[in-house]
């Protein structure tokens, strides 16, 4: 079911220490970026933007960042989630600082005793218990959603249709439906019984193909290095909507590719520290932070008036769909 009006626009935000990407940024944290949300808060609201805030265990118990977030959500016109890093939720050890796993590697009992440590932690925050939910580096299984169940949330979105990483024993999401689904407890890329609806993060090959074909250059060998080559022959390449990895005519491109399917949402994601210079690999000077932001403000302007989309936070979509439904998904192949 779509939205009235157009599909839902969905922005949810990895918000998370400074630099989780470099071993001595996760072991002695900074929160910089978080600090410095209100700019991104304040340009969400002029294109009419409803961010879900996904927030780790270190920023939950950073107590200048809890002050934060606990404004933005005193405006009423945004959602805090729960954001899962398996190397820095408790419990964890210096040993999982070091080789940053995936969620999906952890044992079941560590998994749950994180979740419910996780979602302590940001109850006792923002003072409103999270039911939307994202596992960093995209480290889901299928095997988590009775654990997420348990914990009282309804929304996941850790799924990106075509992303591999199953040769570093991280996810295979290849075949994933681009619209929502309600998930099941034995494959995250097939709809299920539960009661946890995934909202897959928006992502597409960039030309259509056989699904066989899709799948191949999802799981080609040398994976990077053959994906690489095929987008500087451009011959393929997935579009994201994440403006640090996509050009803002590619988002758009992505948008109406979307729309045409009858895809209910658009759901575009990027980290918290992405937003200041520094804080993250990606935008390391004031111009790349400047151009960010004229890409995404770029998209936004197109989504919310080309596309006639509607901002809505993760909690916001769950809602509209009802308790009851299961939303017919297009398949993961677009023309």
């Amino acid at each position: 079911m779509t939205p009235a009006g157009g599909p839902a626009l969905l922005v949810a935000i990895d918000t998370e220490g400074d630099n989780q990407w470099d071993l001595e940024a996760r072991r002695n944290q900074r929160f910089e970026n978080i600090y410095a949300l209100g700019r991104l808060h304040e340009f969400f609201a002029r294109h009419g933007v409803r961010p879900t805030y996904v927030i780790t265990h270190p920023v939950a118990t950073d107590p200048r960042s809890a002050e934060v977030l606990r404004g933005l959500l005193a405006q009423g016109d945004c959602e805090i989630g729960a954001h899962h890093h398996a190397w820095e939720t408790p419990p964890c050890t210096d040993e999982d600082i070091q080789r940053h796993p995936y969620a999906l590697q952890l044992p079941l009992e560590q998994f749950d005793a994180q979740l419910r440590s996780l979602t302590d932690a940001i109850t006792s925050a923002v003072g409103v218990r999270p039911i939307s939910y994202r596992s960093g580096r995209f480290g889901f299984s299928a095997s988590h959603v009775s654990s997420l169940e348990q914990q009282g949330y309804l929304v996941d979105s850790s799924v990106a249709p075509l992303f591999y990483e199953a040769h570093k024993q991280g996810p295979d999401f290849v075949g994933a439906p681009l619209a929502p689904y309600f998930l099941g407890y034995d494959d995250a890329t097939r709809p299920g019984s539960s009661e946890v609806m995934e909202l897959p993060i928006s992502a597409a090959l960039s030309r259509r193909v056989p699904a066989f074909v899709e799948r191949l250059y999802a799981r080609a060998p040398f994976n990077y290095q053959t994906k690489r080559a095929l987008r500087l022959a451009r011959i393929a390449h997935v579009r994201w909507l994440r403006p640090s990895y996509s050009s803002a005519a590619d988002m758009c491109a992505l948008g109406r590719q979307l729309v045409d399917r009858g895809a209910p949402i658009l759901n575009l994601l990027f980290h918290s520290s992405e937003v200041i210079v520094g804080a993250s690999p990606y935008n390391k000077t004031q111009g790349e932070l400047d151009a960010f932001y004229e890409r995404l403000g770029a998209f936004l302007s197109f989504a919310t008036g080309t596309l006639a989309a509607r901002g809505m936070t993760f909690r916001e979509f769950r809602v509209v769909q009802g308790p009851g439904s299961r939303v017919q998904s297009p398949k993961s192949s677009l023309p």
